[in-house]
Order: structure tokens, then C-alpha cells, then sequence
């Protein structure tokens, strides 16, 4: 069996971004890899520019992300997605000039989502070990957010550490036990999609990789 790090993410709004431009911040269904990436890193104080351990990090987990329902007097609810709107001035043209101009901007929030995050190690000579993670995940260097500064957790990112044989029986364990997720690796996948989703080495630029979605 391996062990498995749990995290919670829920808040009143959650963000996580995708494919975007100035004008047009879309938000996807869940959060990604990078996402969690990001998370992680800044809990453990990990710099942006810090691209050494950026890849470290990301080399040292894998991860599988659950969509949790959001239970109230027995009832489901199922996530919606918000756009806000913003004028933003300064923004970059197609051409990457500056527009003289302010424009309008559309911002996507997913309300009423809630994720469950399992992260298991590469192996015992991953660069970060999930002691340090979880050490970090309890004592955060900067504050973690659902994606965006505006969107707070409304819970601490820790749940809790266990042991299994695969994610599937791992979320099996963790509350409301079942669900579709989204993982790094195939365990009997029912279908895979394909995300803009690897933190390259040039900042903020990404390449693809193969999601795999299983039932739960």
C-alpha cells in the first residue's frame, strides 16, 4: 500500500484558469495539475521564479482530483459557473501591444464546487517527500487560494493522510466516497481528455498532457 495525501478545496468562489487572454479569463471545471502545482508551492514558500523548485515539486507527486458534491438537509448541489466583469486598462492587444484603450474583461468563478485532492509520491528519491508537503500544507509559508487572490479557502487544505492501494480506493475512503476524478496516471480509466496543462520552464507557459477521468 502507499500513502496518500488528502486535501480539501472548498470556498464560496473557486478559479482555475485555462486557456485565456486579456479580455477572456475562463475558468475550467476543476482544478489541474499546474493548479495544484501552485498550491503546493505556496505553502511551501516556493517563489514563482523559483523555477529550480517549481520542477522539482512537480516532479516529486502525482496527483488525482475528485468533484465533490455539496450536501445541505440531503440535497446535491451542483456547482454553477459566475462571470464577473472588469475593466482593465493596459491590456495586451493580439499583436501584444499595448491597447490605449480600456477594455472590458469576462472573469469565470465556479460557485457552490467543492474538490477533493489526492497526491501520492513519485518514489523515495522524489525531491520533496510527502512529510515535507504535509508539514507545509499545516503551516502554510504564503496563504493558498482557489485559484484566484479573491477566492479564500473556507477550510483549512489538509485533511488528512492514509494508506491505499490506488486513488480510487483512496478516495473511497475520504467523505462523500465517491465521484468522478480526474488523475495523472490510468487505474482502469473510463476515458482521458487532453489539457494544456505541464509547467514549462519559460514562465507561465505550458505543454500538454493526458488527463484520465475514471467513474469513481
Amino acid at each position: 500500500m502507499k500513502d496518500y495525501l488528502i486535501l480539501k478545496l472548498q470556498g464560496p468562489m473557486q478559479a482555475w484558469g485555462t486557456h485565456t487572454y486579456e479580455d477572456y479569463r475562463p475558468s475550467n471545471g476543476f482544478p489541474t495539475r499546474s493548479a495544484i502545482m501552485g498550491l503546493l508551492a505556496a505553502c511551501m514558500g516556493i517563489d514563482r521564479a523559483d523555477q529550480q523548485n517549481q520542477q522539482a515539486l512537480a516532479a516529486s507527486v502525482v496527483v488525482a482530483v475528485r468533484q465533490d458534491g455539496n450536501l445541505d438537509d440531503n440535497k446535491t448541489y451542483s456547482m454553477t459557473c459566475l462571470t464577473d466583469f472588469h475593466t482593465v486598462e493596459k491590456a495586451r492587444k493580439v499583436d501584444g501591444k499595448e491597447n490605449k484603450h480600456p477594455v472590458v474583461t469576462r472573469r469565470e468563478y465556479l460557485c457552490d464546487a467543492s474538490f477533493t485532492v489526492a497526491l501520492s509520491a513519485v518514489g523515495e528519491a522524489a525531491p520533496f517527500s510527502l512529510q515535507q508537503i504535509e508539514s507545509c500544507l499545516n503551516k502554510p509559508v504564503f496563504t493558498p487560494f482557489l485559484g484566484r487572490r479573491a477566492c479564500p479557502l473556507t477550510r483549512p487544505l489538509f485533511e488528512t493522510r492514509l494508506q491505499a492501494n490506488s486513488f480510487s480506493e483512496a478516495f473511497a475512503k475520504v467523505a462523500p466516497g465517491k465521484g468522478l476524478f480526474y488523475s495523472d496516471i490510468d487505474e482502469g480509466a473510463d476515458g482521458q481528455l487532453k489539457l494544456r496543462d505541464i509547467s514549462l520552464k519559460l514562465n507561465r507557459q505550458f505543454g500538454t498532457r493526458a488527463v484520465f477521468i475514471h467513474s469513481g
